[in-house]
């Protein structure tokens, strides 16, 4: 009788496994960390050979800590980063190029071509996105465009496209010996490619971008068993769940009603609200997103408001100006002083996202005196992240009609209980910490699980949730509003940077 659920979580700058029990308790963890290319500024690159090793490797490892056998799983689930792009050889499994990651902004060029006739919001009506260089259509279009070869190739059917997901699904369940060539309906509509209704790949769409459907994987469930693990050290094991990251922390979170929402702060932010079975157009900057769907139930969509640059920024403080030896050290840096001086650090680094959309912004640090210290820029980039989403709350607000009582927070940074207090104190509403944090591998875990009988039903997932902490709000409104002012007319100071 199998005792655990296993999930891969393909994150943006690590791999991990994950093992858990019954009642959602992680018995077991491995995670590594895969290499970060930056060919051209702008440019951001991941090896998939090197991901697909990083997987094996953590699966072998999270095994081997807990002495779990393969047997004892009922099933795996796969969670990823989304939007980063992977077109490989269908006979070789070779990838034809580097995956192009979803913070990479090569393709702003394609973008503003595509945005001359309709403008950025042409598409997104069909497709629930603005055109921006965030999304995978046109970095398919790209490589197809700028490999030697590729174009030929797509037309020929020898070259298979695939997010994060589907590249990690194909391997695990045989690559090139029979690999499963899928993905879900989450990643399906991050890609510009899927339409909403229909939840099938849009013929206009592709031919719009130039993408052969015959390299496209079939669109699926969430939550059903798409094959068997093949090699990988899972042999036999069935594929059952498929989420983009985001989506995998809603399911994880147990957002299943309508207006529920949750926040993830990892590398960058993304706050996703359950809008239930019917798809919602914002006015104000969000994105139209599916947000789940189980088995042959019907699709579950959400709104949701991504931020390019958070956990990030940190990472960019402690590798690039060396202020700080590990990211958790930028807290008690940010508590050497009381505020952050004055300033206000924008990381717009590729671009805003939510609500924005602003490929041709770039990042900056305003309101500099000679009074300010490494501890205020370390505060302001604990603040940018807060402020960020503030930004996208308001937005969400005014698109569902409908004010959020609480947030549920997940991903690393909310073990920073500065950033969380701030967090509580700018939004003007209480920040919940649940009990399992990583709840993106939850999520995997718990579709892949759902699928095959491990738990029942939705309701059996409920009753897992359980609250580690809850910040209250102690800024009073007056000081709130003027601060988050200041933050409005700073992001202003980064636009149209780039010409």
């Amino acid at each position: 009788m199998a005792k655990y659920v296993g999930a891969v979580d393909q994150g943006t700058t690590s791999t991990r496994f994950m093992i858990f029990d019954h009642s959602g308790k992680v018995i077991g963890v491995d995670q590594k960390e895969h290499e970060q290319i930056y060919p051209k500024p702008g440019w951001v690159e991941h090896d998939p050979m090197e991901i697909w090793e990083r997987t094996q490797e953590v699966i072998a490892g999270a095994l081997k800590k807990t002495g779990v056998m393969a047997s004892d799983l009922a099933a795996v689930g796969v969670t990823n980063q989304r939007e980063t792009t992977v077109v490989w050889e269908k006979a070789t499994g070779k990838p034809i190029h580097n995956a192009i990651v979803w913070q990479d902004t090569r393709t702003d060029q394609i973008c503003n071509e595509l945005a001359k006739d309709g403008g950025q919001d042409r598409f997104r009506e069909k497709v629930g996105l603005p055109l921006a260089t965030y999304f995978s259509g046109p970095k398919v279009k790209w490589m197809l465009d700028n490999v030697p070869g590729a174009r030929e190739k797509a037309d020929k059917g020898e070259l298979m496209f695939g997010n994060i997901d589907t590249w990690v699904i194909w391997n695990l369940t045989g690559g090139p010996k029979g690999g499963v060539h899928v993905t879900d309906v989450s990643n399906a509509s991050r890609t510009m490619l899927m339409n909403l209704e229909t939840l099938d790949w849009d013929p206009d769409m592709l031919k719009v971008m130039g993408i052969p459907r015959s390299m496209l994987p079939a669109i699926k469930a969430s939550s059903e068993v798409y094959g068997k693990c093949m090699n990988s050290g899972l042999d036999g094991i069935p594929v059952a769940g498929d989420l983009g990251d985001q989506q995998a922390a809603l399911f994880g979170q147990t957002c299943y009603d309508p207006g529920e929402a949750k926040n993830t702060y990892g590398t960058g932010c993304f706050m996703l609200l359950n809008t239930g079975t019917k798809p919602i157009q914002s006015k104000n900057g969000l994105l139209t997103t599916l947000g789940y769907k189980i088995g042959d139930q019907p699709a579950v969509y959400a709104l949701e408001g991504s931020i390019a640059i958070t956990g990030a920024l940190v990472q960019w403080l402690r590798d690039n100006l060396k202020m700080i030896k590990k990211s958790p050290e930028i807290e008690d840096l940010a508590k050497t002083v009381d505020d952050s001086g004055g300033i206000y650090f924008v990381p717009a680094f590729s671009g805003l996202f939510a609500p924005y959309w602003k490929s041709d912004a770039r990042g900056a640090i305003v309101g500099l005196t000679r009074y300010v210290n490494a501890g205020h820029i370390a505060r302001a980039v604990l603040e940018a992240t807060a402020y960020q989403t503030r930004e996208v709350l308001d937005a969400m607000n005014k698109d569902s009609g409908v004010a959020l009582k609480a947030l549920k927070v997940d991903g690393g940074m909310v073990f920073n209980e500065l950033l969380m207090q701030f967090q509580s104190d700018i939004l003007g509403v209480p920040v919940i910490r649940p009990t399992v944090a990583e709840t993106t591998a939850l999520g995997a875990a718990y579709a892949a699980g759902l699928a095959v009988g491990f738990w029942a039903k939705v309701d059996d997932l409920r009753a897992n949730w359980g609250k580690d902490k809850e910040w209250k709000p102690a800024m009073d409104e007056a000081k709130r509003e003027k601060i988050y002012k200041g933050w409005k007319k700073a992001v202003t100071r980064t636009f149209d940077w780039v010409e």
